[in-house]
């Protein structure tokens, strides 16, 4: 692997651990995955743009979707403003996690211009 690809690399990775630490921090979640899907997007390879966050915390009780939403997006300020395109955004309380028995929709397609989906 080139030297480019690998500093590239590097960086994609701690943008999701970056986006990880901090939701860990503010959520205190039961439950947390962040996972790149940038690559169902049509945008350059090792692109950082979209992420699908499943995040499972008692800090959403008796919070709407849309606050849960707005929360997020709150800690997420600077990702959001730099390099973070989308998040599809998956947000339980633990009570609506169990009720689920632990299921998670997947993210919509890609319906950009040029999709690869």
């Amino acid at each position: 692997m080139a030297a480019s690809q690998r500093c590239r690399r590097r960086k994609f990775m701690m943008i999701r651990e970056q986006i990880e630490a901090k939701l860990r921090a503010a959520f205190d979640p039961m439950y947390l995955e962040v996972v790149d899907e940038s690559y169902r997007h049509n945008v350059p390879a090792g692109s950082e743009s979209h992420f699908k966050v499943v995040l499972v915390s008692d800090r959403f009780t008796g919070e709407r979707f849309l606050n849960r939403h707005r929360m997020i997006y709150g800690t997420l300020t600077e990702e959001l403003s730099n390099t973070v395109h989308a998040l599809a955004l998956h947000t339980y309380t633990i009570k609506e996690w169990e009720a689920l028995q632990d299921t998670v929709f997947a993210s919509p397609p890609c319906r950009g211009a040029g999709s690869i989906a």
